[in-house]
C-alpha cells in the first residue's frame, strides 16, 4: 500500500512513517519545513519528502496513494487537504491508522499525563527491551537507548506515548481514545493545552474516555496523589487499578535513596531498589515517581519489580530532558523541554537536587499554546523560584510573540533581588546578558518546546569567546 503522511516531519507522525516503512508499505510524505533531524531520519529509511502542502503533488505520483494519512497540524483550508476532500480521495488520521493497523491484536501498554510522557514511556520500553520482550514503541523524543522514536517491534507488546491533544481536525477526541491500551498509566493531570480544551474538567473527560477503552482483565496504574484523577477514577472505572505515589498508603510507593535513587515497595513492602548510572541523566523526586509507574506497568506483563530496576540501572534518558548539551569556561548548559509550570518547577528541582548549591541560571522561552495564551503566566514566578537567575524570551512580534508582558509577570522574583529575572525580547541581547553574567561552576538550565532559536550553542560560543 502507497500512504502520503500530511504534517510527517512532527515526531508523533514521523514515527508513523517509521512503523508504516518498517511493515513493508511505500511511505510518502510532506509538510509545511522538511529540515533535520527528522528529515534526515525519513530519508534514511527510503521515505520520499515533499516541502509543503501545495495540491501539484498529488500529479507528482505515477499512480495515486492508496491512502492519506493526516496529522493534526493539518486544517481546513489547507490547499493539499482541500484538493484530497474535492477529489473524494481516501483519507484518515495518524492515531487511527495506527490503532487500526498496529496496535490491533496487541498488548497495548499507554503512558498518558500532563507531564512525564516521553519520559516515562522511554523507561517502559527500555525495560521490556532489557528484558527480552522486544517491544514496538512510539515515543514523543530519541530515548538515549534507542537510535530511532519508533519501531514497529517483533512481540505483542506495544509501548505508546498516549497524548491527549485532539486527533485531527475532523476528529477532535483525544488521541488515546484510539489506541485501546490492555494496561493504561494516568501518571498525573492539570490544565494544559489551552487552545483546545475550555477547562479542567473537559480534560478530565477524555481521560475518563481513555479508562472505558480498558477492558476488565487490563490494569489501570494510577497516580494516587492527583485529584483530578481521583475524580476521573470516580466517574467509573472497569479494569482494576493500582496506585502509585510517594506515600505508602499506595499500592506502589517509594523511599528516597542518595543519588536519586529509591526503594521500591509494593503494599508497603520493599521489593527492589533503583540504582541510576552516574550518566543517565535522570534526575528530581519527578522522574522518581516516573521510574515507579513504569515498574508497576512492567509488573503488569510480568517483568519482577527487580529485573526492571536492573533495566533501569542502565537506563539513558530522552534527549531535551535535561541533557547536557556542552561546557564551556567551567560552566555547564543544558537542554530541557520544560514549558508548563508545573515541568519547570520540576525541572528545575531536579538539577538543584543533582549540583546542590550552585548557581542555576534558567533561559526560559515560554513559547507553548497555552502559556501564550496567559492562561498559566501567574504560576510562572514561583516554578522559577529555585534558580539564582532567570532570563526569560518573549518575542515581540510574529506567530511566536507573547499575548502578555513577560516583564510585569516577572515582577515578584525581583522583589527582594534586583535583576534576578530580566525579560528579553531580542535573542541576540539575551545570550549576551547569560554569558556576562555566568561565571565558572554556574549551571545554565535553557527550557523551551522549541527550537529557540539555537540558543544553546549561541550561549556556549558567547561565553567561550568572553573567556578569550
Amino acid at each position: 500500500m502507497h500512504i502520503h503522511i500530511l504534517g510527517i516531519c512532527g515526531t508523533f507522525m514521523g514515527g508513523i512513517a517509521a512503523i508504516a516503512r518498517q511493515a513493508g508499505h511505500r511511505v510518502t510524505g510532506c509538510d509545511a519545513n522538511v529540515y533535520p533531524p527528522m528529515s534526515t531520519q525519513l530519508e534514511a529509511q527510503g521515505i520520499k519528502l515533499i516541502e509543503g502542502f501545495s495540491p501539484d503533488q498529488l500529479l507528482q505520483f505515477e499512480t495515486m496513494p492508496d491512502l492519506f494519512v493526516i496529522g493534526n497540524v493539518v486544517s481546513r483550508g489547507n490547499p493539499l487537504m482541500e484538493a484530497i476532500l474535492n477529489q473524494g480521495l481516501s483519507y484518515i488520521s495518524g492515531p487511527q491508522w495506527l490503532g487500526e493497523q498496529v496496535l490491533y491484536g496487541r498488548h497495548v501498554l499507554a503512558v498518558a499525563g500532563t507531564h512525564g510522557k516521553t519520559t516515562t514511556s522511554a523507561m517502559l520500553t527500555w525495560i521490556l527491551e532489557f528484558n527480552g520482550y522486544k517491544p514496538g514503541y512510539l515515543i514523543g523524543g530519541v530515548p538515549l537507548n534507542f537510535t530511532v522514536s519508533a519501531r514497529l517491534g517483533e512481540g505483542q507488546y506495544f509501548v505508546i506515548e498516549a497524548d491527549e491533544y485532539d486527533t485531527a481536525f475532523f476528529d477532535k477526541r483525544s488521541k488515546f481514545v484510539h489506541y485501546r491500551p490492555r494496561t493504561a498509566l494516568l501518571n498525573n493531570l492539570e490544565f494544559d493545552h489551552a487552545d483546545i480544551f475550555a477547562d479542567l474538567a473537559a480534560i478530565e473527560t477524555q481521560f475518563h474516555h481513555l479508562v472505558r477503552t480498558v477492558p476488565g482483565d487490563g490494569l489501570l496504574v494510577v497516580n494516587g496523589e492527583e485529584s483530578a484523577l481521583e475524580r476521573v477514577i470516580a466517574c467509573g472505572a472497569w479494569a482494576p487499578v493500582e496506585t502509585f505515589g510517594h506515600d505508602a498508603k499506595n499500592a506502589w510507593s517509594l523511599i528516597s535513596q542518595a543519588g536519586d535513587g529509591f526503594t521500591v515497595l509494593k503494599d508497603g513492602h520493599e521489593v527492589a531498589t533503583v540504582e541510576w548510572a552516574f550518566d543517565s541523566g535522570v534526575m528530581g523526586r519527578h522522574n522518581q515517581l516516573n521510574a515507579l509507574a513504569a515498574i508497576a506497568c512492567a509488573n503488569h506483563i510480568g517483568i519482577s519489580p527487580v529485573d526492571a530496576a536492573r533495566a533501569l540501572a542502565e537506563f539513558k534518558n530522552v534527549k531535551r530532558r535535561l541533557e547536557t548539551i556542552g561546557f564551556a569556561n567551567g560552566i555547564t548548559v543544558y537542554d530541557d523541554f520544560a514549558h508548563h509550570p508545573t515541568a519547570i518547577t520540576t525541572t528545575v528541582d531536579g538539577l538543584r537536587r543533582r549540583i546542590g548549591k550552585a548557581r542555576i541560571l534558567a533561559v526560559l522561552e515560554p513559547r507553548s499554546n497555552t502559556m501564550k495564551l496567559g492562561v498559566m503566566k501567574a504560576q510562572l514566578p514561583g516554578s522559577l523560584e529555585a534558580a539564582d537567575q532567570i532570563f526569560a524570551y518573549g518575542a515581540s512580534a510574529g506567530k511566536e510573540s507573547l499575548g502578555w508582558d513577560l516583564s510585569e509577570v516577572l515582577l515578584p522574583l525581583n522583589a527582594k533581588q534586583k535583576d534576578r529575572a530580566m525579560a528579553f525580547d531580542d535573542l541576540n541581547t539575551l545570550v549576551k546578558a547569560v554569558a556576562q553574567e555566568a561565571k565558572p561552576g554556574d549551571h545554565i538550565l535553557v527550557m523551551s518546546n522549541g527550537g529557540f532559536g539555537g540558543v544553546h550553542q549561541k550561549i556556549l560560543t558567547a561565553i567561550q569567546d568572553r573567556a578569550k
